[in-house]
């Protein structure tokens, strides 16, 4: 098995730990260490797996030392959590990358089948898709959420290219891609090419200055996620303190850990990875706080997946000028879903109604006879 694969701590990382105090994460989460050896799976709910595969990255990338952030990260206090969290080392490279894929898709599948959600931290961005191929073994449709400066769709000039992680996973069979939706693109850096192509595939879009001006508004775009990818090439020079490689728009410091919060409190989501990740001090303290608040919203998950209406929901029923639309507003978690019906059941990859999470605005704008996209594109993907 792949998780055998995984090396431990180094010594030295572990070494800073003495001068810690006892309370620090690095004395209170499970540790793969030479001494003691990979730490029992059984009752944990998050994990930390480190990777180091840059070779199919399209960008010049230094390798990132994933101790830099564990020293970092193991300095930190606990939230007032009742969490089992361990660090199980990391994932060496194999012969190749697709030996790196296979390990990286063995892990995530042994993991989820225990109900652990891992955290995988390092490597190009690239290294999702084997996260994707997990749920193809579990033969079940999955939203991805891509917190990314850029689609991923086109490189080289080419629409479809086998070194970009969303057109492999676009090509791949079977095709069990429900939603791809990005968070914190840049007109800039996106073709207009790979945006024909997100609106011909119906797949939702958040840009930059949406997400800066609001970042409440992708609580519901997590809530409905299985996979999230952080490419920290969104961030802005100023969050990652490095003025001559970084960029100057992006998202800053405190917005990527709100982002990386809503991540931690979807009841769905079941992978995280952070990629691209640039190797600068400030980045390391970053990484660690980034990491903290998805556990500090795993921490207040609602366990509302899958959503019951039946019980514990309060419906509302919105008469529009052409449709009506249906909305529920949790009791206990006072989140608001959108029903989506489909009425054809013909070729349809998905035969029942089924929700929508969305924001308690929505219901307002629906009250004024405005329907958000994100149900249009959801009921035309279900078509």
């Amino acid at each position: 098995m792949s998780l055998e694969l995984l090396v431990p701590v180094e010594k030295e990382t572990l070494l800073v730990m003495s001068f810690l105090p006892k309370q620090v994460l690095g004395n209170k989460i499970q540790l793969h260490t030479h001494s003691s050896g990979l730490p029992e799976l059984k009752g944990l709910n998050v994990a930390l797996v480190g990777l180091q595969d840059y070779r199919n990255s399209f960008f010049p990338n230094t390798q990132y030392d994933v101790n830099a952030f564990r020293k970092e990260f193991y300095a930190l206090y606990p939230g007032n959590w009742t969490l089992n969290i361990a660090d199980l080392g990391d994932l060496p490279n194999g012969s190749t990358v697709q030996d790196t894929y296979y390990a990286i898709k063995e892990i995530g599948y042994h993991l989820k089948q225990m109900n652990i959600v891992p955290i995988f931290i390092g490597g190009s961005h690239d290294m999702i898709f084997p996260l994707y191929q997990v749920y193809q073994d579990f033969k079940q449709l999955v939203n991805m959420v891509s917190v990314d400066r850029s689609f991923d769709f086109s490189q080289e000039d080419e629409l479809i290219s086998g070194r970009s992680y969303m057109s492999r996973i676009i090509m791949d069979k079977p095709n069990i891609l429900f939603n791809y939706t990005n968070i914190g693109f840049q007109n800039y850096y996106c073709a207009i090419e790979e945006k024909d192509l997100m609106n011909k595939l119906y797949f939702d879009g958040c840009r930059l200055g949406e997400v800066l001006d609001n970042v409440a508004s992708t609580e519901p775009i997590f809530r409905d996620a299985d996979i999230v990818g952080m490419d920290l090439k969104c961030l802005s020079w100023q969050a990652t303190a490095d003025p001559l490689k970084g960029q100057p728009n992006g998202i800053d410091s405190r917005t990527i850990c709100a982002l990386s919060r809503y991540a931690g409190i979807s009841d769905r989501v079941s992978f995280l990875g952070i990629y691209e990740i640039p190797s600068t001090p400030m980045t390391d303290q970053l990484l660690s706080q980034i990491v903290w608040y998805f556990l500090e919203g795993y921490a207040l998950r609602f366990d509302e997946y899958p959503v019951a209406v039946n019980q514990g929901f309060l419906k509302y029923t919105v008469p529009l000028s052409n449709q009506t639309l249906v909305f529920y507003k949790s009791e206990k978690s006072q989140r608001w879903w959108l029903e989506l019906t489909n009425d054809s059941h013909l070729n349809n990859k998905s035969k029942k109604a089924t929700l929508l999470a969305c924001t308690e605005k929505d219901y307002q704008s629906a009250t004024h006879d405005n329907v958000p996209e994100r149900w249009y594109n959801a009921v035309r993907r279900m078509h």
